[in-house]
């Protein structure tokens, strides 16, 4: 499998997209202002949409890509989400007010796009691959995706604070690759905490739930751009003098926007 970072910033600036990944040429997981980047072409190609929640920077650039490629489609797009992102959805974006709702136009009967619940814990097979929602604690409905690959999982959190039940079962999974937020710097950890955002203090002590023996690639997403270098710094200080587990060092990187993996 493919992975297109095609955004992975807490908030936008000069290169900087907010969250969106696309999975081989058809699926895409949020739907971020980096979906502004694709071609009318592959905007076309996209069948599913994986949403973690709700808000504006994971779904800011849904509704106008649905406009751009309408035209083009032979069948709805199918957007899946819980059933509180979907709600939010309806109620605040797809309502005829903000934009048109497209889940009835042309036709409630051959519609542009389609909602498609989705339950914690399911496993789901999409466009071939098998997808697994995962728990993520915010201030929002809101949950991670686990993908199967040939390599293992890659895995993305989503938005998310400390969070017991995700690495649970991150523990029980072959993960090849995991995307996990870090919106704040230590100085901003309380507001952090507040908004249900990890900073770094929080990170090292999440990454204390890896079962020790696991070592997988770990990668930094959903900085706010103000303050990505000290972000970053302050991880690497905490990688280096006061490691996340008895002997435990985690192989850290800061996720980039145009970046692509094969897995």
């Amino acid at each position: 499998m493919k992975v297109r970072v095609l955004g992975c910033s807490g908030a936008i600036a000069k290169d900087c997209r907010t969250t969106s990944f696309l999975l081989d040429h058809d699926v895409l997981v949020d739907a971020g202002t980096g979906v502004g980047d694709l071609t009318l072409e592959e905007m076309g190609q996209i069948g599913h949409v994986l949403l973690t929640h709700s808000h504006l920077d994971h779904v800011a650039a849904l509704p106008l890509m649905v406009d751009a490629t309408a035209s083009r489609r032979t069948a709805p797009l199918q957007i899946h989400a819980l059933q509180g992102t979907i709600d939010a959805l309806r109620t605040h974006i797809f309502n005829n007010v903000i934009w048109p709702d497209f889940s009835r136009i042309p036709t409630p009967q051959a519609p542009f796009i389609s909602f498609h619940p989705l339950t914690m814990g399911q496993t789901l097979l999409i466009a071939g691959k098998y997808v697994e929602v995962l728990p993520a604690v915010h201030t929002v409905p809101a949950v991670g995706y686990a993908v199967a690959t040939g390599a293992g999982c890659w895995v993305f959190t989503g938005d998310t604070e400390r969070n017991p039940a995700l690495w649970e079962r991150l523990n029980q999974l072959n993960v090849a690759m995991l995307v996990i937020e870090t919106a704040f710097s230590n100085r901003e950890r309380d507001l952090a905490k507040r908004s249900l955002h990890l900073s770094p203090h929080a990170l090292a002590t999440e990454l204390d739930c890896i079962d020790k023996g696991r070592n997988y690639p770990i990668y930094i997403t959903h900085t706010k751009p103000a303050e990505t270098d000290l972000i970053m710094a302050e991880i690497q200080r905490f990688d280096q003098t006061a490691p996340f587990g008895p002997n435990v060092t985690h192989d850290i990187r800061w996720l980039r926007a145009g970046q692509e993996f094969e897995l």
